[in-house]
């Protein structure tokens, strides 16, 4: 399995503005292949915004980062000063603490 952790700001975007957008768009990222789950993330109070991706493998990960759904995230102006930092999931020790 694969981890992609996506965070950005707001911008001139309330946060019920965004968590509107968002269930909007929960069903498309269900349908993302590949991706096991997408966990959304919010922290107001530093306004940062993202989500936690656990992808099959790699290779679902990167089909997602170069499809037109991933290029949406940077080419939004209402999301500002995005990161992207992929990660190996470490199978022995998340087996012990609930991933499969």
């Amino acid at each position: 399995m694969h981890i992609l952790i996506i965070n950005f700001n707001l911008n001139d975007l309330s946060r019920a503005q965004y968590e509107e957008v968002c269930d909007s768009l929960a069903e498309t990222f269900a349908a993302v292949p590949g991706l096991v789950s997408k966990h959304w993330l919010a922290n107001e109070e530093t306004n940062t915004y993202g989500g936690v991706y656990l992808w099959e493998n790699r290779q679902a990960m990167l089909d997602f980062q170069g499809s037109e759904l991933f290029a949406s995230i940077g080419a939004n102006p209402a999301l500002v000063n995005a990161t992207v930092t992929d990660f190996e999931l470490m199978a022995g020790p998340s087996k012990v603490t609930g991933v499969a």
